[in-house]
């Protein structure tokens, strides 16, 4: 497939100090979240001369442990939050996860901080009911059937008009929390209950967390289209296909290897998105850059649904580690330093008719956890490994991805298939 790249007509570019981090004028950048995606937008920046002090709410998170510096705090806390951005003084604030007070964004984006992709866009898809509202009705994308609902007897009205079955989810969370699969009347109030627990941002003070109510679509493909929104315009990464359970990626592959119709549409609809969303970023007087991980259904008849979009790179997209000249995160790090992307960052770097693919490596347990068997998984030619070094497990945790690129899409997946099952996870201290 044939990438494509168009005018988002961005500002100029900055162009800011880099490669002395530990100087007097290094460019300082505040990550808020250090897991695995974050630790590779950490490399990333730190590769480009950036500082970084990495953010989570635990000790020893993945990208904690590559930063200049690092911090534990309740990301959620507006006063904690303010007072470290106060203490950082970063240039640049960099989310990573949704759970963050996303007023302290907006006032740090008053105070000229450069907030990624901004403030406004940030907390948007942070919220399922304003980015379905700004998705469907304001840049025209199809959809499935929804309503919202913020008490058990609107869910059931809504249910009734959607259809059963249907996928109940707060309004406030991501990767399947609070998410439940309804197929009778009886399972609506479980469904309330679970959206109502499990929320990213639940009930307080009162007030119960809005739910979306989704038709359920006869699925036949789910794709992410990474769109970059840089100094250079829109660009579009070649689509990713991807399987989830609960809600959660497992798996993905790179190219999609579905029908050239279905891709370009697909792009399409990744680009009128992004481009909608990086106007709406400069008119609030921000720049809209970064990676967006767009996810897209395709129906069993062929109809191309908007589901999603995360406002940086995608778990999905760790298959462009092996896949792409620069991956993701690189490419991430490079549009909100201002750097343009272009054309040729976005290549696959793969044989004519190779793929690539990624999975996830989940472990359960209590404690520590170490592997065995990585020398033996890795001799296989065409494969790589990135282990997240988590510091512990506490029921079921994803602490690591496999990689492998193989002379066709079914290859590919098979050699992730044989890392996984010859990894051996040992959890706890003895």
């Amino acid at each position: 497939m044939t990438n494509s790249v168009m005018s988002a007509g961005p500002p100029s570019a900055t162009d800011r100090p880099l490669g002395n981090p530990l100087g007097s004028q290094p460019t300082r950048v505040l990550l808020l979240g250090s897991g695995e995606l974050g630790k590779e937008i950490c490399i990333s920046l730190i590769r480009l001369g950036a500082w970084v002090c990495a953010v989570d709410s635990y000790q020893d998170a993945p990208a904690a442990q590559v930063a200049q510096s690092s911090r534990v705090l309740p990301m959620t806390d507006p006063e904690a939050l303010r007072a470290l951005i106060a203490e950082i003084r970063p240039d640049l604030i960099v989310p990573e996860v949704e759970a963050i007070a996303t007023d302290q964004l907006e006032w740090a984006a008053n105070q000229g901080i450069q907030v990624v992709p901004s403030s406004g866009l940030a907390a948007m898809c942070m919220d399922r009911e304003a980015l379905r509202t700004f998705a469907h009705d304001t840049v025209g994308l199809d959809t499935t059937p929804y309503r919202f609902a913020q008490n058990p007897e609107q869910l059931r009205l809504g249910a009734e008009q959607v259809g059963l079955p249907c996928i109940v989810k707060p309004v406030m969370s991501s990767s399947g929390h609070g998410q439940t699969m309804v197929h009778t009347r009886q399972d609506l109030d479980e469904a309330w209950r679970v959206a109502q627990t499990d929320a990213r941002a639940g009930g307080h003070e009162g007030r119960p967390c809005r739910v979306i109510v989704e038709a359920l679509a006869p699925l036949a493909h789910e794709l992410t289209v990474l769109t970059v929104s840089s100094s250079a315009g829109i660009a579009t990464c070649e689509p990713i296909g991807q399987c989830q359970e609960d809600g959660d990626y497992r798996q993905s592959w790179q190219p999609a290897g579905l029908d050239q119709a279905i891709l370009e549409g697909a792009t399409s609809m990744a680009r009128r998105l992004v481009l909608a969303m990086t106007d709406l970023a400069r008119k609030q007087g921000e720049t809209g850059w970064g990676v967006y991980g767009v996810e897209i259904f395709i129906l069993k008849d062929g109809r191309i649904l908007f589901n999603e979009v995360s406002p940086r790179p995608h778990d999905t997209g760790m298959v462009t580690m092996i896949s792409q000249r620069l991956s993701e995160f690189d490419l991430h790090a490079r549009a909100i330093l201002g750097i343009p992307v272009r054309q040729e960052d976005l290549e696959l770097m793969l044989p004519p008719g190779w793929s690539a693919a990624s999975k996830a490596v989940l472990t359960r347990g209590e404690g520590e956890v170490t592997f065995t068997g990585v020398p033996r998984v890795l001799s296989e030619p065409g494969t790589d490994l990135r282990i997240f070094s988590k510091p512990e497990v506490h029921g079921q945790r994803r602490m690591a991805v496999a990689l492998a690129k193989g002379s066709d899409q079914d290859e590919a997946r098979r050699k992730t298939d044989r890392m996984v099952q010859g990894l051996h996870a040992r959890v706890g201290k003895d």
